[in-house]
Formats: C-alpha cells, sequence, structure tokens
C-alpha cells in the first residue's frame, strides 16, 4: 500500500466528518418565506377587523389584503440543510441574521418593538386615511407601551393621550419626562389624560433604575381623532409594513361604495410621513408578491423603494402598480376599478 493510499484512506473519513459537521452546525442566517394575506375588510371571530364609532360605515364587497413575511425566529439554529432549502426556491429568501436582528436582542426586546409597531402604524393609518377624507387630526403625547411590573403597569394604558402632568399641560413628550425626573424619591406623579374620549386622572409612583426615576413606559406621538376607529388583529402580524393596507381599509368603511369594485387588491407600505401620506420601504416583498399571488390578488400595491426588488418576483397575472403615497394608491385603484387595463405608475424601469 502506498503512502499516497494511506493517505487517501485516512483523509476520506476526516472530509466526510467536516461535511456532516458543517451540514448540522447552526449557522448566522435568516429566512424569508410567503406568509399569509389577510383581508382587513372582513371579520374576525365573528367581529369587524375595523371599527368605527360615531361615523357611518360603509360594508362591501371586495378584498383589501395585508401581506406577510414568515421570517425564522430570533436565537433560530438554522442549519445548512435547511437554508439551502430556502436558497433554492425563488419565492424564499435567506439573509445575514444580523441584517434582520440587532446583536443583544431579546424575545422580549422584540415583542415590545412588536407592539410599539403595532400602535404606531395603526395610529399612522388612521390618521392618513382622515386627512384623505379631510378631517382636521391633531397631533398628542400618547402611550405607545406599558411594561409588565412597572409602576405605570395598572394606572396608564397603551393609546391614553396625556393632558397634563403635575398640573402642567403637556404639549410634548419632553414635558412627561421633565415630570418624572422632577418628582422626589417616593412620591408620585398626577396625570391627566383622555382614555376613550374621557379625561382620567392618574397617580404614578416613579421608581429608581439606573440612578433615573422612570415609570416603565415608551411614548410617542399619537393622534387625536374626531371619531373612534380600531383595527382588531393579532398584533403577532399587524407590523408597521402593514400601515397602506390598513390606510386604505379605513377608507374604503368610511366612504360610500367598494374601493376595489368588489374585486381583490393586495399591498404592503408603511406610513413614513402622516402629513403627506407618503408609503415607506418594506422587507421581502419578493416573499409578500408571491403570497398576495397564491391568495388570488388581481392587482399588488409596491412601495416605489421597493420597486427594483418588486421586479425581479414571480407576479404571473397579478398587475404591480407602484405607489408612494396613500392617495396615489387610492387613484390608481380608483382606476384599475374603472378601466383594468389603464395606464398605471409602474415598477418598470426602476434601477
Amino acid at each position: 500500500m502506498t503512502q499516497r493510499t494511506i493517505a487517501a484512506i485516512v483523509a476520506v473519513p476526516m472530509v466526510v466528518a467536516l461535511l456532516v459537521a458543517a451540514w448540522w452546525k447552526p449557522l448566522p442566517y435568516v429566512t424569508y418565506e410567503p406568509g399569509l394575506t389577510l383581508d382587513v375588510l372582513a371579520q374576525d371571530n365573528g367581529s369587524e377587523i375595523i371599527q368605527v364609532q360615531g361615523h357611518q360605515t360603509y360594508r362591501t364587497d371586495g378584498e383589501l389584503r395585508m401581506t406577510t413575511v414568515y421570517v425564522s425566529r430570533l436565537n433560530a439554529k438554522l442549519r445548512l440543510f435547511e437554508l439551502m432549502g430556502d436558497w433554492l426556491n425563488n419565492k424564499d429568501a435567506v439573509y445575514p441574521y444580523d441584517a434582520v436582528y440587532q446583536k443583544d436582542e431579546t424575545v422580549a426586546d422584540s415583542q415590545a418593538t412588536g407592539a410599539v409597531d403595532m400602535v404606531t402604524s395603526q395610529d399612522a393609518a388612521t390618521a392618513v386615511a382622515l386627512h384623505e377624507l379631510n378631517y382636521d387630526v391633531q397631533p398628542a403625547t400618547e402611550v405607545f407601551f406599558v411594561g409588565d411590573g412597572v409602576p405605570a403597569s395598572g394606572n396608564l394604558k397603551v393609546r391614553d393621550i396625556f393632558l397634563e402632568a403635575n398640573g402642567n399641560v403637556v404639549k410634548s413628550a419632553d414635558d412627561v419626562t421633565k415630570a418624572v425626573d422632577a418628582t422626589p424619591a417616593g412620591k408620585s406623579v398626577t396625570f391627566v389624560v383622555r382614555r376613550d374620549g374621557k379625561r382620567t386622572t392618574v397617580k404614578v409612583t416613579p421608581e429608581q433604575k439606573d440612578g433615573k426615576p422612570t415609570i416603565g413606559i415608551q411614548l410617542g406621538t399619537g393622534f387625536v381623532f374626531p371619531f373612534k376607529v380600531e383595527i382588531n388583529i393579532d398584533p403577532n402580524i399587524g407590523g408597521p409594513s402593514a400601515g397602506l393596507m390598513f390606510s386604505l381599509g379605513i377608507y374604503d368603511t368610511l366612504t360610500p361604495g367598494s374601493l376595489t369594485g368588489g374585486q381583490t387588491v393586495a399591498g404592503t407600505g408603511t406610513i413614513a410621513d402622516v402629513a403627506t401620506g407618503k408609503v415607506g420601504p418594506i422587507g421581502g416583498i419578493q416573499q409578500k408578491i408571491a403570497g398576495a399571488r397564491a391568495a388570488g390578488a388581481e392587482l399588488f400595491l409596491v412601495p416605489a423603494p421597493n420597486c427594483h426588488d418588486a421586479n425581479g418576483a414571480s407576479n404571473g397575472n397579478m398587475r404591480l402598480v407602484k405607489v408612494t403615497t396613500m392617495h396615489s394608491a387610492v387613484k390608481s385603484i380608483g382606476a384599475w376599478v374603472a378601466n383594468p387595463d389603464a395606464a398605471l405608475p409602474s415598477c418598470q424601469g426602476a434601477s
């Protein structure tokens, strides 16, 4: 037996062992797959997803489908054979882990971010829809999130609008922060908030965290609406990318006739600017287009910044329409309903 033969006999098992190890070793990647689509004009468990109090509603035929992406979980241990399946499937995608999740992100962080995204996207969508209908919508300082076991828990609630803090009018989130910072240890802050349309007074005693007083909430800019609009949807599926479809659903619910002409329209996009109704980019556009096509959508609304990637999607006979604002989406849907072959803003040629 030659030395080369002996070397080969020794090397082959080692190579096989390395291949097996590589095949099963967890790798730092995340997978995207087409997720479910949901008609925001439909009912969920017998109740309308979009609910309105204080304004006439118009329930009509047709569907406005928000789209989602199945993203592999935080800290998921994906192996080479799993990743290869998604990489080879033209409807799926594989991304580096740190392009999707923060380095030290925890499940609690992810859940808190999702909860805040849900509130902000719904509020922005409502504001843009009402702007489109010429309602005056005023910004206000709002509670976006209340942690578990924090001083504010049981006292303040998500969507409370701050009116006063220790007797002073609240004009911005800084006014709330300053009132908490100025509160002596062991003393409470008195807030007046608008909750369900009524003035409510609550007292919260801050606790010390990292040497500073805190009450355990996240604040942001919300809005005072002329009537109540609620979007009842699982917070795990309705993040900021559903903003445009929420807005169109609210608009359709508040106006006579069917915005979609009884047909099925799908889409995606954040509300990037409430004042202008600008539509912002999202992730997973190709997976969302695939999901919408599988759900039978005939028209898909693509945020303008996502046009380049959308051109590589498998859309079949489903038309892709570029949208820049919520107003442009309403116009395009109306033109398409009147004439399915109408010239509409297109993603073709986007770079």
